[in-house]
């Protein structure tokens, strides 16, 4: 008898969705890399959630909270957006591994810090929940 990876019967037998990979957009990532500011990336791509989980990430370490909450929940819907037009339904995985999901995940991240950190427990809670189920390396990653 063979033995397979039980992980891989577990998904198999459930028939889930197919992970979701959104295409690549390199410019914005390159100009991260480069030390452009975040909000000039944001501005010259402002579907890229990349930027937008920059920002949060940089207003919540400086205090701002509802400034990083704001950041963040415009990362998370423009990649929504993203995820829509890449065929995802509204759940399955959106693996970390795939380096352009990387924004969206950051940005749903982010929002989950922030929700928490202003005291809205129910969106933290939600938003915990939606990076675990669609990444949990991302989850694991980011904290």
């Amino acid at each position: 008898m063979r033995e397979t990876d039980p992980m891989t019967i577990h998904e198999n037998l459930l028939g889930g969705p197919p992970p979701t990979h959104l295409p690549d957009d390199p410019e914005p990532r390159q100009a991260l890399a480069d030390g452009t500011a975040p909000a000039d990336v944001a501005a010259q791509h402002p579907t890229s959630s990349l930027a937008w989980a920059q920002l949060a990430d940089e207003a919540f370490e400086r205090g701002s909270v509802v400034e990083s909450y704001a950041y963040a929940r415009t990362g998370y819907h423009r990649g929504l957006d993203a995820l829509r037009r890449s065929g995802w339904k509204g759940h399955g995985p959106v693996p970390w591994e795939h380096e352009p999901n990387r924004g969206f995940l950051r940005a749903l991240h982010a929002l989950a810090r922030a929700a928490q950190a202003i005291g809205e427990q129910d969106e933290y809670e939600r938003c915990t929940q939606f990076l675990k189920d669609s990444s949990p390396t991302a989850a694991q990653t980011l904290g």
